[in-house]
């Protein structure tokens, strides 16, 4: 494992005093705001006192030199540039890493530089709605990043429901999980959040029966808007959910050097949740790519409906336009024009033939 390389950070006050006429409205952001929580945790517990990143760290390397096993566990909030190469330099990060916990966006994954794991996490919250034709986002993502190493963690989090506060909390009522150290940590944060891919894919399956009802329901109309916007979420939740599958099995078989045998247990655990809600996904991806061809097959339907309605209207009306239009051309010699039950006679004729007509379309079920 790699072990502490502290480099005391540079306060922005020693900048303004070596650089002159420096604008103050571009020093960096105080390292405090992007720090969540900062804790040092030895024989199980978390030490009392508050701790700055930097203090932190010396704490913890006083401890292993008295024998005592101990870690320091950092939480960062969207920290800046500056901010997260503060961190880096503390903890020997690798630039590649230190760059995608700061731009986030980034696929899941695992990686490993030399003995520090790095770890991307997508989370995934449910958005309460009443129906999916009335919603505009029924999954919101986030994005978590984790760095584990010998004896730290820093998780970097992205969005404003990872729910890492609450990790934090059961950890702290599990000495026996903390004594594992860093690993510990990395495998409660993952089950967090593949749980909350479980949560989420079963709350949605809720939406995907409600779609599939209403489309093969013969008394509704069907509104495709909804399965595409159900459709869109589901891709954009299997994006975050199906590539941790293969990471996870990479963590698990190809680092025994790092991870105890108890821990690695655990993660097999979560990769076997993680499939589970992976393979669901999937299914709710296929159904409902099924619902939009039965969807697009019903509409078509009710088009050829709508259809042969107006052309049994239009032949209908036919009828009456024809004889108007043939007694309209006014010729001289043109039958019954002299005889005086002409025009109701005519009128007649209409209405029967319409009538006629009216009576077979309704028999075909054209009407």
């Amino acid at each position: 494992m790699a072990a502490f390389r502290p480099r005391p950070p540079v306060h922005p006050l020693q900048v303004l005093r070596q650089v002159p006429d420096v604008d103050p409205s571009r020093i960096p952001i105080p390292m405090a705001q992007a720090v969540v929580d900062c804790g040092v945790y030895a024989d199980g517990g978390r030490l009392r006192g508050t701790f700055t990143p930097a203090a932190a760290v010396e704490r913890v390397r006083d401890l292993d030199a008295a024998g005592q096993s101990a870690f320091v566990w950092i939480g960062l909030h969207e920290p800046d540039q500056t901010q997260m190469q503060t961190i880096a330099d503390l903890f020997g990060l690798h630039p590649l890493a230190v760059e995608d916990a700061v731009n986030a966006h980034q696929r899941p994954k695992v990686e490993r530089y030399d003995d520090i794991l790095f770890l991307v996490l997508k989370t995934v919250n449910y958005v309460p709605h009443e129906s999916v034709s009335l919603a505009r986002e029924i999954v919101e993502t986030g994005e978590i990043m984790v760095f584990v190493g010998s004896n730290f963690v820093v998780t970097v989090r992205h969005g404003d429901h990872s729910g890492l506060g609450e990790v934090r909390k059961r950890l702290e009522a599990e000495p026996e999980s903390l004594r594992m150290g860093p690993p510990a940590v990395m495998y409660a944060i993952a089950d967090h959040v593949v749980d909350s891919y479980r949560s989420v894919t079963a709350a949605m399956e809720i939406d995907v029966d409600t779609i599939e009802e209403n489309t093969f329901s013969p008394t509704s109309t069907t509104d495709i808007e909804p399965i595409y916007l159900l459709k869109r979420e589901v891709v954009e939740l299997r994006r975050a959910v199906s590539p941790l599958t293969d990471d996870l099995e990479w963590l698990i078989n190809q680092n025994h050097d790092i991870l105890a045998k108890e821990v690695r247990r655990q993660l097999r655990d979560v990769l076997d949740h993680q499939i589970v809600a992976a393979d669901r996904i999937s299914e709710y991806d296929e159904m409902l790519s099924s619902l939009v061809h039965a969807a697009l097959a019903k509409v078509g339907m009710q088009q050829n409906q709508d259809m042969r309605k107006i052309s049994a209207w239009a032949a209908m009306a036919a009828v009456p336009t024809a004889i108007a239009g043939i007694y309209g051309m006014n010729f001289e010699n043109m039958p019954e024009l002299a005889w005086k039950f002409g025009y109701p006679a005519v009128l007649a004729v209409m209405a029967t033939i319409c009538f006629f007509l009216y009576r077979t379309f309704r028999r075909n079920h054209w009407l």
